[in-house]
């Protein structure tokens, strides 16, 4: 049997007039995460793992942010499409992890309503981990500027 480990990384602009999406969940906030789709970056860090793992590229060139197709997608979309073809080159997702880096708003009560909104993508529910920080009121995060999510994700080939 055979593994490989992806990692995938995302941060996004806070901006009002926008929803803050984060693993397909509207969470309520003053500001959202600015993008061409729906600026999840917990979506898009995920993505990215799985496309790395599978030596399949990065979001950007699958979904390219120059194209208007992609304009305001559901990032859950985008991340259905990953997995199927993830699972048509042959992998099996054993699982992912990732961490969301944040100042506010308190993400940790949304992670439930977060792993359900994923499941739905086709990821086993029971193979998603995803944890909450701050960045202790540093940098561009922790001045409420933006956000960041690093993901790593574990594939097998069947």
């Amino acid at each position: 049997m055979s593994y490989r480990v992806g990692a995938g990384y995302d941060s996004h602009r806070l901006a009002e007039g926008r929803k803050l999406i984060l693993g397909g969940v509207d969470i309520p906030f003053e500001k959202g995460l600015l993008g061409h789709s729906d600026g999840d970056a917990l979506c898009h860090s995920i993505i990215d793992a799985l496309l790395g793992a599978a030596g399949l590229g990065d979001i950007g060139g699958l979904f390219p942010d120059t194209s208007s197709q992609w304009k305001d997608a559901d990032s859950t979309e985008l991340l259905k499409k990953v997995v199927v073809l993830c699972k048509e080159k042959g992998f099996e997702i054993v699982n992912v992890d990732a961490v969301i880096i944040i100042e506010k708003p308190k993400i940790s009560p949304h992670v439930e309503a977060m792993k359900h909104a994923l499941a739905k993508t086709g990821l086993d529910i029971n193979s998603i981990s995803i944890k909450a920080k701050t960045n202790e009121g540093m940098g561009f995060i922790g001045r409420g500027e933006g956000i960041a999510v690093q993901a790593v994700c574990l594939l097998k080939i069947r």
